[in-house]
Parts: C-alpha cells; structure tokens; sequence
C-alpha cells in the first residue's frame, strides 16, 4: 500500500513540476481564505454590537446574522469536497478523496461525449486553418530553409545509424529469402511480354547500336587490331587488312541500317526471340526450371551481400555529402519543393480545403480508433492517485475560485437576511 501511495504521488508530481508555481498558487489560496475568514469575523462582530437593537440597526443584526449563516453553509459546501470539516466524519463529506475513482470515470465520460465527437473535431480543425498557416509559414524563405536544413540534418543522421552490419542482415534475412520464395519467370516474363507488346525496347536498342556504331567509328585501328590478332598465321598481311576494312565498312553500314530503319530484319528477329523468351518464361518448364536454377545461383553468390553492402555505401557517401552541403543538389531540390509547396497553398483555395479535409479526417480516425484509449488515460491515472493527496492537489488548483464561493454566501446571505427581516416587519 505505501508503495502504491508512493508511486501515485509520484504521478501527481510529475503533472504540476513546477514548485513556482504551486507555491503562486498556494498564496493566492490562502489568500482568499483569509478574505473569507475576515468577512465572516465581520458579520459575527456585527452581529454581537447590534444585537438587541432596533429601527435601522435591526436591519443591520439580521443582515449580519444571515451573513454568518450563508458564510457558514457555503464553507461547509467548499470544505466538504475536500475533507471532513472540522475532522467530523459528516455522512456525503470528503467527497473527491472518497469518489476519485468515479469522478475519473465521470470526467472520462465527459470528455469522450463532449470533446470527441466527429463534429466537433471537424469544426476545430477547419477553425485551425492548418494549410493555410503551413502555406504562409512555408512561404517565408527562412522558414523553408530551416526545415530543409533540419529534414537534411536528420537524414544524414540516420543514413549514418545504418551500418554495414544492417545492411547485410536486411539482405541476408529478409530480401534474400523473399526471392528465393518468390518465382522469377512469372515476373520476369510477364514484364518482358509487356516491354515487346508496348515497343519500350526499341530505345534501348537504338542507344545500343548508336554507341556501338560510335565507338566503331571512332575506333577503326582497333577494330582492325582484334580481328587481325585472330587472323590465320598463314594468311599474307594484305588479305588480312582487305578483309579488316571490308569487315569494318559491313558492321558499320549494317548498324547504321538498323539504327535508321524502324522495321530493319535485325530488329524483327530480336523482337521474335524476346516475344518467344518472354512465352517460355510465362508456361515452358524447362526454360522456368533454367531460371529458377540460375536465380539460385545468383543469391549463392557471396558476391550478393558484399556488392549490396557496396552499393549501399555509395549511395549513403553521396547522400551524406550533398546533405551535408547547404548549397547541394539534395538540400536546394528540398528547398524549392518546400517553397512552390508553400506558395501553392498560399495560391490555391481548393488544394486548401481538399489538405484540411485529410487533416480532418485523419483526425476522425484518430479518434474514433483510439479515442476509448485516450480517455481512459484519465480513469487509469486518476485511479491510480491516493485519495487525500488528490484531494490536497485538486484543491491546490482550484480552491481559490471556490472561496468566491463563500465570499458571496457571505454577502447574499446578509442580503437574503434584511429582505427576510422587513419582510417580518411588514407581517
């Protein structure tokens, strides 16, 4: 039990840490108390110096003594909350230490039917006008270089917490068996069919046979020194240089052919032999079986995990170093994103209210799916406090409004008693 108590004062700390603030709210406290006090002091001092007196000082005695009695009621009605007045075990006193558990429940009950309504959330953020803020925010320059300075910091960082070892466990443990579950003809057929079907080869083949050509033409001497290398012992040198430049003059023109007939004899063959790759792929065992086996062969391959852990290094090395640059392609592609972003919104009411309404219903769901969470919060830490030091930091807060409480009993009740005392009069 001490332990518990313990461990919800613990709780109740951490939700007012501010010492300075307590103590503000203490002397405010007593503070009010006093005023209280002293004016109930006043009417009892009123009271005995006019009692027995009549004419206007009658009025006066029973103003005062109403005063004391409202004065009396109204700190009875405030202290009971709290505690037992005067340490009296009163029936229906110390309510908030006894019936913290149902008032949690209560104020969960409160909170879920009143605040977390569809409603009233939807109201709330269109009353925000979030995307027009981001909009005027974002459009500042400096606001937009200070998120993109900070999206760049953060990503640098962790692009540095991935080190070689998480690399190669995500292949190893997770990309490497996918595969391996996974059937590649399907995939790679259908794809392949798709690529022939819609022509998307032709450019690779055209960018091929232009750097072919290229490389042909600027590199005659050797082209001329490989086949010559390969050329029979006993063949004279004349023949062998007659035959290189025929040789050389046949590729070129034949590449050339191709490059600028669409529908040259090369190009329909190709398309033939991927249309029927693509086929055995999709339904031949065989051809399946074959590239099935060498998929096997590949992810075998120590090579495999080494060449990622490369790759991967590579590509975090250039990230890193364009982050880390305030003027890299990385860090202004960020920032002009980051500002049209900001000036779009400033500019465009309909993407305003389409970013509010998925604000909105973000938010919707957000509640509905963990709104019972949310406020069962309030229930599970109200539960877990000690009654009387809730009590104690309940009326911490809140006590210095309740002793306006007591004040104006005090001052209606004197009120009440002169209207009740010429009442009797006129009687």
């Amino acid at each position: 039990m001490t332990q518990d108590r313990q461990a919800a004062r613990g709780v109740i700390s951490m939700i007012t840490p501010d010492p300075a603030a307590d103590e503000a709210r203490r002397r405010g406290l007593r503070r009010m108390r006093t005023i209280a006090v002293s004016l109930l002091v006043f009417a009892a001092v009123v009271y005995v110096a006019t009692r027995g007196q009549g004419g206007f000082l009658g009025f006066v005695n029973a103003g005062a003594e109403a005063s004391m009695v409202g004065a009396i009621a109204d700190w009875f009605a405030v202290t009971a909350l709290f505690k037992h007045p005067l340490g009296i075990p009163v029936p229906h006193t110390a309510l908030i230490p006894k019936r913290k558990d149902e008032l949690g429940r209560g104020l969960e009950e409160f909170v879920g039917e009143n605040f977390l309504q569809e409603g009233i959330i939807r109201d709330r953020v269109a009353a925000a006008t979030i995307s027009a803020r981001v909009g005027s925010w974002l459009s500042n320059p400096a606001n937009a270089r200070r998120v993109a300075d900070e999206a760049a910091e953060l990503a640098s960082i962790a692009l540095g917490k991935v080190t070689d070892e998480h690399v190669r466990g995500f292949v190893q443990d997770a990309l490497v068996p996918r595969f391996r579950e996974e059937p590649i003809s399907p995939l790679l057929g259908g794809l392949l069919d798709e690529v022939v079907r819609d022509d998307l080869h032709h450019g690779l083949v055209d960018l091929a046979v232009d750097e072919i050509a290229q490389w042909l033409v600027e590199n005659p001497e050797q082209f001329a020194e490989v086949l010559e290398e390969r050329a029979p012992w006993w063949a004279p040198d004349r023949l062998n240089s007659a035959v290189s430049r025929r040789l050389y003059r046949e590729i070129v023109e034949w590449l050339l052919d191709i490059r600028h007939d669409p529908h040259h004899h090369a190009r329909r063959a190709l398309d033939s032999m991927l249309r029927q790759l693509a086929h055995d792929l999709l339904h031949d065992p065989d051809t399946q079986a074959r590239t099935e086996h060498l998929k096997e062969r590949l992810l075998d391959h120590p090579q495999v995990l080494s060449s990622s852990v490369d790759l991967w290094n590579a590509l975090r090395r250039s990230l890193q170093t364009s982050l880390a640059d305030p003027e890299g392609a990385v860090r202004q592609r960020v920032l002009a994103e980051l500002s049209a972003f900001g000036s779009r919104l400033v500019a465009d009411e309909n993407l305003r209210k389409r970013l509010d309404l998925v604000a909105a219903d973000a938010a919707v769901f957000a509640v509905e799916r963990y709104g019972a969470e949310i406020t069962a919060v309030i229930t599970s830490t109200i539960e877990r406090w000690d009654g009387k030091e809730a009590a104690r930091r309940i009326e911490l807060h809140v006590g210095r409004d309740l002793q306006f409480i007591r004040i104006n009993g005090t001052i209606v009740g004197g009120l009440v008693g002169v209207v009740i005392h010429a009442a009797s009069l006129v009687l």
